[in-house]
């Protein structure tokens, strides 16, 4: 009695991938993602910027609250300051929980720089892209990472620095209301900015690959051309001044529109522009360079 023998044949072009089988080259993106989350947390340098940034924020806010408290005693007594408060429209209190995001912007945009561009100072991008030929997956899943760390990072900030800031201002007959709509309104704005900054960073560091030059066209682009754009005279820096990433944060939290700015709407979608071109353009250099 014979017995016969079937033999499955080799997936290729046109056939079916066998049960069980990987669908092409490299790890699934799920434990891509784990993976650079391990890396992410296991950092010595990340845990002290995720740290410093929360100290900065958090101390920025209680000193903004008693600045702010002592700037109100002030106003009760000097004309000058009282009208200084009432040009500002809206609950002077309710942006002291957010007063240190330019340095947290700073930070988090640089970690971003530095997760990436030290992939190649190091060598580490070559065993990084052996494990997931596509690259994209790599990419994806530490952009992820660094977005969602940042943006919980800010918001948990937040939120401690307007408990630490309540009491400082309470003696000052202040009141901040951590659960009204705007405070919420700027807790997640907030966030949400500092999680763009992130990823602009992160592009930056895929497109340069190098720490310095990274993080200084970061710093370039969000604290100096502002400045060189309000003392350039002329129409055309006046206006295009208005489109730099780091002046769409006051159009996005303003409680009323502010002649001469964008309006929310615009501040998102140049926001995200800032965001998706960088980081579509480091993508398709990612797949075309070597490592």
């Amino acid at each position: 009695m014979s017995t016969s023998t079937s033999i499955q044949p080799a997936a290729g072009p046109g056939r079916a991938t066998p049960k069980g089988a990987s669908p092409g080259p490299g790890p699934s993106f799920f434990r891509v993602l784990n993976s650079e989350f391990i890396k992410f947390r296991t950092l010595l340098s990340t845990m002290i910027l995720l740290a410093s940034t929360a100290v900065v924020m958090v101390g920025f806010g209680a000193l903004s609250a008693w600045g702010t408290g002592q700037f109100a005693d002030q106003a009760a007594s000097d004309p000058e300051a009282a009208a200084a408060i009432a040009a500002q429209g809206g609950d002077l209190a309710v942006t002291v929980p957010t007063s240190g995001v330019s340095f947290a912007q700073l930070i988090l945009g640089s970690l971003g720089v530095l997760l990436m561009s030290s992939e190649f100072t190091t060598g580490m991008a070559r065993s990084t892209f052996a494990a997931v030929p596509k690259r994209l997956p790599a990419f994806v899943a530490k952009l992820v990472v660094v977005v969602v760390s940042a943006f919980v990072l800010t918001a948990v900030s937040t939120y401690i620095a307007g408990l630490v800031s309540v009491p400082i201002l309470d003696n000052f007959g202040l009141k901040l209301d951590l659960a009204s709509s705007q405070s919420v309104k700027l807790l997640l704005v907030t966030s949400a900015y500092v999680a763009a900054v992130a990823a602009i960073g992160m592009a930056l560091g895929t497109l340069l690959r190098n720490s310095a030059g990274g993080i200084m066209s970061l710093v370039g682009l969000f604290f100096v051309a502002p400045i060189a754009f309000q003392l350039i005279p002329g129409d055309f820096f006046e206006e295009a001044r208005k489109y730099l990433p780091g002046n769409t944060i006051n159009p996005l939290t303003a409680v009323e529109h502010v002649p001469d700015t964008l309006e929310v709407w615009q501040a998102a979608l140049v926001l995200g522009a800032w965001v998706v071109v960088p980081v579509a353009l480091a993508m398709v250099l990612l797949k075309k360079r070597d490592v």
